[in-house]
């Protein structure tokens, strides 16, 4: 029997969907909403970090439903009705939607004998009707997590930051598309820059180098260098990412030097390591970075009319390999148990 399958759950209110259900990005992309992604860990026995999860989609409505109500659904909440969202009940319809499709799609994974790990996304959008404020959506589909170590990623700069990144919200996968034009064949993410220079995170996951810096504290007749993660700060636009969070965390507690600055392309040659992190990868080593000679280069048409530069990294490097290893250290005691 295979190892995979396409079978796929969709729950509106705890309610089962029948019918197809369609990928979770084309669900994105077609129902506008507050979403989070995460994922199964130990052959689908428990959810990683749900509690972080819910507290971020919480959150994102706040954020959404006071500066953009627009991206909870169509047309805008009037605000009178903002403050009469009752986001206290999100997570408990969340958590019930949890249980009945974990338990549909768990059946399936058994009876067919399946390895994946289930992946889940939460939205919530607005209801256009008068009895409800929100509805909230569960989709559940099947994912085989990456090998860490296996394979690494292979970043190009392609395009500015997003609008907002505070929340997180299902109209940026139509937004992303956009960028995809800029996208070499090799590519297996996209970097954004405002500037060409100053590297925020990726289209879906949070990006990180370890770098070499100068240790002030040497005689200054002597060139020391030190290392230290570097990772642009939320201010500059970027989405706090549940992993994110937990790599700045490790890092205080194992005494890594960590600075929220955005990393520089122009000092690349002191990369020593560079990782993505997301809630279904957790953390990826990067293999190769790619951007362009200009950047006004990004305003192309197609990524066949840039001229690149390449940057290489040897494999997942020490400090990447640590702080996985931490975070998955964490993800045992950080779990919901479904089983």
């Amino acid at each position: 029997m295979a190892a995979s399958c396409s079978a796929r759950f969709l729950l509106i209110n705890g309610v089962p969907r029948t019918g197809d259900v369609p990928p979770v990005a084309s669900f994105l992309e077609s129902t506008s909403g507050a979403y989070t992604t995460t994922r199964t860990h130990g052959a689908a026995s428990c959810v990683l970090f749900w509690d972080r999860h819910l507290t971020r989609l919480t959150e994102s409505i706040r954020i959404l439903a006071q500066a953009r109500p627009d991206l909870l659904g169509p047309g805008p909440i009037p605000a009178p009705n903002q403050a009469k969202l009752n986001i206290s009940s999100v997570a408990k319809t969340v958590n019930r939607s949890l249980k009945i499709g974990y338990r549909l799609a768990y059946d399936e994974r058994s009876r067919y004998g399946l390895n994946d790990e289930l992946a889940i996304t939460a939205l919530v959008r607005r209801n256009e009707g008068p009895d409800r404020l929100l509805d909230v959506f569960l989709h559940i589909g099947f994912y085989a997590p990456p090998v860490f170590g296996s394979g690494g990623a292979c970043l190009a700069v392609a395009g500015p930051g997003r609008d907002l990144a505070l929340a997180k919200y299902s109209d940026w996968v139509r937004i992303r598309k956009g960028l995809e034009k800029m996208k070499p064949p090799n590519a297996t993410e996209l970097l954004l820059s405002n500037n060409g220079d100053e590297l925020l995170e990726g289209s879906v996951t949070n990006f990180f180098v370890i770098c070499k810096v100068a240790d002030n504290s040497s005689a200054p007749s002597t060139s020391s260098y030190r290392i230290e993660v570097q990772t642009a700060p939320v201010k500059h636009g970027v989405l706090p990412g549940i992993v994110r969070q937990l790599v700045l965390e490790i890092c205080s507690d194992k005494g890594i030097p960590l600075r929220e600055i955005a990393p520089s392309w122009s000092e690349r040659n002191l990369w020593e390591e560079a990782f993505i992190t997301s809630s279904l990868r957790i953390v990826q080593h990067v293999d190769s970075i790619q951007a362009s000679a200009s950047f006004k280069d990004l305003q192309l048409k197609t990524w066949e009319d840039v001229s690149w530069i390449l940057k290489h990294f040897e494999g997942p490097g020490p400090i990447t390999t640590l702080i996985q290893k931490e975070i998955m250290a964490r993800a045992e005691r950080e779990v919901c148990q479904m089983k």
